[in-house]
């Protein structure tokens, strides 16, 4: 009859027995994921290290809480029961499993299971009709209560303003070198370094589909070659970089995206009409990588101009130029 349940046990089944034991290998996954936190973001972030470290004493106190309670009541044998023999309870995402999660993303997780857990113990108190049984769920709704009023006074100890901010601006410096600035010379690369190539075949032929076709070879190999050197040339275990493979793929795909910017509009089957447009996206493009080399790489709005927009149509000219002459 259970079948559709995978075998597992709807909790409106189970005894107290079980949901005390269940309570008690809830806390000790949640302390270990704690754990696993507080361990990764030691060396970079130690504040917020320091904050999920007192988040597993807060765990393990529950779990002492919980043990002495089922031993004073059901002995010193322990069920197995995991959430996932419980037909309706609340998973834990494994995102604890991910390198260079990001820190607001851990923050917002352990949140998320905090909340998870109090929910759930409200919620299963409401349904409850045994009175022992609907007293035992609503205290463990209060320890969970309790424990995210003790996250947020941990938070506050921890993470002061100054302590935060420059957690905070660490997470987002190691976010421009990881993506933001091989992303931007991709960009810059697949953008200009095609101009010549498409527009001087667009003036030598005045063929739309030839013209996409060579930049489209031109945007994906430029995209192929810069991801794999961006990939080779740094591991990031010195640079703090990060991931070469990260490093590799935000270059590679935007160095593809520049150059098929102004490739795309060459599926018009008129030429002028195609070309007219390709200038436009050409214009955009540009100033666009101005405004985000001054937004993210702090570079001058003026400097950024000239290297990108004058650069670019000096390139876009002698493409011009070659094709049609």
């Amino acid at each position: 009859m259970l079948g559709f349940l995978g075998g597992r046990r709807p909790f409106s089944r189970l005894t107290e027995k079980e949901v005390l034991a269940l309570a008690i290998s809830s806390e000790e996954d949640d302390a270990r994921i704690y754990a696993t936190y507080a361990d990764r973001l030691r060396k970079d972030y130690p504040a917020t290290a320091a904050m999920f470290e007192e988040m597993v004493e807060e765990e393990d106190g529950h779990r002492r809480a919980l043990i002495a309670a089922f031993e004073r009541r059901f002995g010193s044998t322990i069920p197995l029961i995991r959430r996932e023999h419980v037909a309706g309870y609340y998973a834990r995402r494994p995102v604890w499993l991910v390198e260079n999660l990001g820190l607001e993303r851990i923050r917002e997780e352990a949140a998320r299971m905090e909340s998870d857990s109090r929910r759930f113990y409200e919620a299963a108190a409401s349904r409850a009709t045994d009175p022992a049984t609907r007293r035992l769920l609503g205290d463990l709704a209060a320890k969970e209560r309790g424990h995210m009023n003790r996250v947020t006074a941990a938070e506050a100890t921890h993470l002061t303003p100054g302590a935060r901010a420059g957690e905070d601006e660490q997470s987002r410096r190691q976010t421009i070198l990881t993506w933001i600035q091989p992303g931007l010379a991709g960009l810059m690369d697949g953008s200009v370094s095609t101009l010549a190539p498409i527009f001087a075949t667009a003036f030598a032929t005045q063929d739309p589909w030839t013209t996409f076709l060579v930049g489209l070879a031109a945007s994906v190999g430029a995209g192929i070659s810069m991801g794999f050197t961006e990939a080779a040339h740094d591991d990031g275990v010195i640079s703090g970089r990060g991931a070469p493979w990260k490093r590799g793929l935000a270059s590679g795909v935007m160095t593809t995206v520049g150059g098929l910017g102004h490739a795309l509009p060459y599926l018009i089957p008129h030429f002028w009409t195609a070309t007219t447009v390709a200038f436009a996206v050409v214009f955009v493009e540009l100033w666009a990588i101005a405004w985000i080399q001054n937004r993210f790489m702090e570079t001058p709005f003026l400097r950024a101009v000239t290297q990108v927009v004058v650069g670019g149509a000096l390139v876009l000219a002698a493409g011009i130029l070659i094709g049609g002459g």
